[in-house]
């Protein structure tokens, strides 16, 4: 899995680079099949613009936004966003497969 990280009307430092890349390092956790996870950073008037979006396979891409005056906070909340939507997106996988066998055992 790949993480790429750009960054828009701001600089990318180093620390700001290995915060996010430690967060979204965990993401591989909650859904094996992540190719590649894209996080854009553009810094707007009224603070930060993150966001994360996780290439899966065989599935549309997953996006998470988070908007706030804090950068490490906005990593945070956008974060755990995306965890929530692999981690919702493999509970329904594995839902439709218990009920696709229950079928098959009644017919």
């Amino acid at each position: 899995m790949h993480i790429t990280i750009s960054a828009k009307h701001m600089e990318l430092t180093q620390p700001i680079r290995d915060y996010i890349e430690r967060k979204m390092s965990r993401l591989p956790h909650f859904f094996n099949r992540l190719q590649e996870i894209r996080v854009i950073i553009e810094r707007v008037p009224h603070g930060y613009h993150v966001e994360v979006v996780s290439d899966v396979e065989h599935h549309k891409d997953f996006v998470a936004n988070s908007e706030h005056r804090d950068l490490y906070a906005c990593v945070d909340v956008v974060s755990d966003r995306a965890v929530r939507q692999l981690h919702e997106w493999k509970d329904r996988i594995r839902g439709a497969k218990k009920h696709i066998g229950t079928r098959r055992r009644l017919n």
